[in-house]
């Protein structure tokens, strides 16, 4: 049986080992170790703010690593600090050499930690003999953007700090791979929306194509501009409006207290999107083009040419309209001009300006493709479907498919996360595959929704078989799964995790919804 994914004080026992920084004490109990808070990186403050991380100091003695260390400066969960860049690892021994498994949070490039309760790596760690990392980087207005004034005249950095901070991670993790028990020739990058956006990106990176051998991008919010980015002009004008509200120059908000540059980055970006003086970064502040981390937009450039296992969730739409989680806040679409209004809303979120006929001819289609299909085709029920298709499943699936063409030779493989929660939401939401990856679904705050028994049980055990199998260079397997084709958009190759079928390999579904967009002038196409 795998383990049950808490870590009891009560049985832990002191677990040292050296790190490139020096040696740390984690938890031991039987079968997995536990480090908490390992600084994988310099603080990022005073002089290092808007600067690329620099190696963390070394200490003597033996550093504590039972507590996780803060979470990147937000407004979302408290107790935030630009002093955060620190990592988690759960490892069933620091002897051995197991599969590393890097896990970046989600959280739209402005919000989240990597030790939410959601992100435990113990089951992961113990039932898939893996080496599990989690860590937070910079969020927000310290964490994406550009601007020349910002430059560090060491690395001439000037842009998207976060992601600087994710491949510090990751170099970090090949350095100290071993000393947690874990292959330092051998990790896997794995990530949940903006988190499986970055793990994209990082594979994109040539400096890292020697450290990351496979990634596990989970529901990706593909990066373009205006949904996701902005453009350079756009960045620079956001900082300098950011640097006048503030009294400051671009140069002097280095020097502004952390909290008063949060609030009024937030204030940038608060109330409807077109009402707003920015008019890109219209849903989330992920990174900018920058020629130097973000080399184009994720349409734009290449596939990674590394083995990929990609997987979104049904009905991804469902998180941000009826939770849980993420509620929208109301009300609800109850009849068309409702439908209509909200439909709008969802198409103002990647674009400047919104026409009628582009609303109607959303609506329609999906109305004609749920019927067809025995869908819900209530004003919630299509709201949620062009939501989370529009932002997140027409990408993902698209990108697959120009990846089965482009590169034969690199695998792909192509999940569609089918587990339902429990009445009275509806379908599979976005974030639904953390909650089985990490066996979160049965803690006391998921369990009323994502349910806690054995099939529940099942779905994650197989999950974390098939991230495990891929992770060690095999083709993904379970004992609880059919053999996993490579993906081809030609046959049904996609496999369908969750219900009650557990797995099985089939064609994916909402095809003629996620056509609609291939024509409808608003996402950017990533066709063959």
């Amino acid at each position: 049986m795998a383990h049950s994914g808490a870590v009891h004080p009560g049985s832990a026992r002191p677990v040292v080992t050296r790190t490139s920084g020096g040696l740390v004490s984690g938890e031991r109990t039987d079968g997995l170790c536990v480090f908490r808070g390992v600084p994988y990186a310099a603080p990022p403050v005073g002089p290092l703010r808007y600067r690329s991380p620099r190696p963390a100091p070394a200490w003597h003695g033996v550093r504590d690593a039972t507590a996780f260390g803060p979470v990147s400066l937000q407004s979302w969960l408290p107790g935030s600090s630009e002093d955060s860049l620190y990592a988690n690892v759960w490892t069933p021994d620091v002897k051995g050499s197991r599969p590393v498994l890097v896990y970046i949070h989600g959280g739209g490039w402005f919000l989240g930690a990597g030790s939410e309760p959601d992100y435990d790596g113990a089951r992961p760690a113990v039932h898939g003999d893996l080496v599990v990392v989690t860590f937070n980087y910079r969020l927000g207005a310290l964490g994406f953007g550009l601007h020349e004034h910002l430059l560090d005249e060491e690395t001439e950095g000037y842009s998207n700090w976060g992601l600087q901070d994710q491949a510090a991670l990751v170099r970090w993790v090949r350095e100290n791979a071993a000393a947690f028990g874990g292959d330092p020739d051998n990790i896997t990058v794995a990530g949940t929306s903006a988190g499986g956006s970055s793990a994209w990106q990082l594979a994109l990176l040539p400096e890292l194509r020697d450290d990351i051998r496979r990634i596990v991008p989970f529901s990706v919010k593909h990066v373009w501009r205006p949904a996701s980015s902005a453009s350079p002009a756009e960045s620079r004008e956001t900082f300098e409006l950011l640097a006048r509200g503030l009294g400051t120059t671009v140069r002097g908000l280095r020097d502004v207290p952390a909290p008063l540059l949060r609030d009024a980055w937030e204030k940038i970006f608060s109330g409807p999107p077109e009402k707003r003086e920015i008019g890109a970064w219209r849903e989330y502040q992920g990174p900018v083009v920058d020629g130097r981390w973000m080399r184009g937009h994720d349409f734009e450039l290449p596939t990674p040419d590394v083995p990929t296992m990609a997987v979104y969730a049904r009905t991804e739409g469902t998180f941000f309209t009826t939770g849980p989680g993420y509620p929208y806040p109301g009300p609800l679409p109850g009849d068309e001009a409702q439908l209509r209004a909200a439909v709008r809303e969802v198409l103002l979120k990647g674009t400047v300006t919104v026409t009628d006929d582009r609303v109607t001819a959303a609506i329609a289609a999906y109305r004609a493709a749920a019927e067809a299909d025995g869908l819900p085709s209530d004003p919630v029920g299509l709201w949620s479907a062009i939501w989370g298709d529009a932002l997140f499943r027409y990408q993902i699936t698209r990108l697959a498919e120009r990846h089965a063409v482009e590169r034969p030779d690199v695998p792909a493989y192509l999940m569609e996360f089918a587990h339902p929660v429990a009445p009275p939401l509806t379908g599979t939401p976005h974030e639904a595959t953390s909650k089985f990856l990490f066996g979160s679904y049965a803690n006391e705050v998921n369990a009323p929704h994502y349910g806690a028994g054995p099939q529940e049980r099942l779905v994650s055990d197989t999950l974390i078989d098939l991230v495990a199998s891929f992770a060690r260079g095999e083709v993904p397997n379970s004992p609880h799964a059919p053999a996993w084709p490579v993906f081809a958009p030609a046959r049904p190759s996609t496999m369908i995790l969750g219900g009650r079928c557990v797995a099985e390999v089939a064609e994916r579904t909402a095809l003629p919804q996620l056509a609609h967009w291939d024509t409808a002038g608003w996402v950017p196409v990533p066709r063959p």
